[in-house]
């Protein structure tokens, strides 16, 4: 065959169109067109609707092996912390249980000793359930609002406790709502008695929440019975507070050299900081006698204490 007549074109496959800088060129202009096109007037944007509502069930059918994992990660914890609470909630109810067991005893014993020594009862004290509406604006004294007042027979002085002990006491009753001065207030003061030594003391507030200290037990000698930890409960003694409920423990002792007094410094046991709900509690000199008024002062006989024959 001669080689005139062979085909000297190359094969489509290694046929060359443009070069490679015009495809580059052209395919830059045209992504630089369609996010200008798309940026200012949307164009994209149906077809970008459609890709997304197709996609959708190709999308979450994929998700879901992940959301098993995941689910089934959250449900093993969920269950180990539930099985977990609930023992802790077991031991909780048996220990709640002897301790009612062991108050139910003490009750009845304590009734029988006051029987056999002839004591009055012991004073029931009255309660309501109030809501803390909000903290006073003043940023030198510690009080709160409550929802209850004098309608709701609120008494000035009434104490206030929550679940962990003394909040404070109602200063000020209004007809729907009454205000309660806390126990870390300058104002305040409480007498409270010291469960391990059983010595009776005053704690008073004001002062800056150094460690967690926020009160002071003051007028305690150098030498007295007081340590860290320990716990002070309200004595009962004033008429006010019930007795037997906590009110702060001691942080430190500070037995200065050039001073007859200690520093003792407390901790509440009822920090008010989010707090909701609060108990309001009748005061006990409401239930006391009234106290009996003091006799007329007798006027002495004409001449008593004069020597005999002196002038009156």
């Amino acid at each position: 065959m001669p080689l005139g007549t062979l085909d000297r074109t190359p094969p489509p496959f290694f046929r060359q169109g443009p070069s490679a800088l015009t495809k580059v060129g052209f395919f830059a202009a045209l992504a630089v067109f369609l996010m200008v096109a798309d940026t200012r007037f949307a164009l994209i944007e149906p077809l970008r609707a459609g890709l997304a509502i197709a996609l959708l069930p190709v999308q979450r059918t994929l998700a879901v092996p992940v959301q098993m994992l995941s689910t089934g990660g959250d449900y093993l914890r969920g269950l180990q912390d539930a099985l977990a609470g609930e023992r802790a909630a077991r031991a909780a109810l048996a220990e709640q249980a002897l301790q009612a067991g062991r108050a139910a005893q003490l009750a009845g014993e304590n009734a029988r000793l006051r029987a056999l020594l002839e004591l009055k009862p012991a004073l029931t004290v009255r309660s309501q359930a109030a809501d803390v509406m909000y903290e006073a604006a003043d940023p030198f004294s510690r009080k709160l609002f409550v929802n209850v007042g004098a309608a709701q027979a609120v008494k000035l002085g009434s104490p206030v406790i929550n679940e962990r002990g003394v909040l404070g006491q109602v200063t000020r009753v209004y007809p729907l709502s009454s205000e309660v001065t806390l126990l870390a207030d300058k104002d305040a003061a409480i007498p409270v008695l010291n469960l391990r030594t059983q010595q009776r003391s005053a704690a008073f507030g004001g002062l800056s929440a150094a460690g967690g200290a926020v009160m002071e037990l003051r007028f305690m000698s150098g030498n007295a019975d007081v340590q860290a930890g320990d716990l002070l409960h309200t004595s009962g003694v004033d008429g006010v507070y019930p007795p037997g409920v906590p009110v702060a423990t001691v942080v430190s002792v500070d037995r200065r050299v050039d001073s007859s007094f200690a520093r003792v410094l407390l901790a509440p046991a009822a920090p008010a900081d989010g707090v909701r709900h609060v108990l309001v509690l009748e005061p006990l000199a409401v239930q006391m006698p009234e106290r009996p008024e003091p006799a007329p002062a007798t006027a002495a006989p004409r001449g008593y204490g004069q020597a005999k024959g002196a002038r009156p």
